[in-house]
This record gives C-alpha cells, sequence and structure tokens, in this order.
C-alpha cells in the first residue's frame, strides 16, 4: 500500500474521531452545566440534550438555554 493511501486512512480516522468527540462534548455539555448550577430538573435537561441531538438538533440551543434558566423562587404570600 502505498505512502499516500496510509496517510488517507490516518487522517480518514481522525476526522471520524473528532466528529465523535464533538457529539459527545454536544450532548454532554448542557446537563454538566445544569448540574454545576444545582438546576433542580438537571437530569432532564440531560436526557432532552441527549435526545434532541440524537432527533434531529433543532431544540439543542433550547435545551442549552434551559441549563442556564433557573426555576424562580416561591414568593410568601401575606395573609
Amino acid at each position: 500500500m502505498p505512502l499516500i493511501d496510509i496517510f488517507t486512512w490516518a487522517v480518514l480516522l481522525v476526522v471520524a474521531a473528532t466528529l465523535v468527540a464533538t457529539f459527545v462534548a454536544l450532548g454532554v455539555m448542557p446537563g454538566r452545566i445544569a448540574r454545576k448550577r444545582g438546576h433542580p430538573w438537571a437530569q432532564a435537561v440531560a436526557i432532552g440534550s441527549w435526545a434532541t441531538l440524537v432527533f434531529g438538533f433543532v431544540f439543542w440551543p433550547l435545551i442549552l438555554i434551559w441549563a442556564y434558566v433557573d426555576v424562580p423562587a416561591k414568593r410568601e404570600t401575606v395573609r
């Protein structure tokens, strides 16, 4: 096998590994952010991140925003 073929396969493997690593990093990122910030629904954010990546990436930015948004604290009512 010529050297150029070996180089081509090496580049192809590096590109494939980079794509897989990027996909995993994007899937894990909102869940980690939510857990780090103490989000009450951190597990739901993590599952939503993976679900949106697997099924089309369209709502992934919304999940990332959700990881940063906390639920407002309940106000005490005066009676």
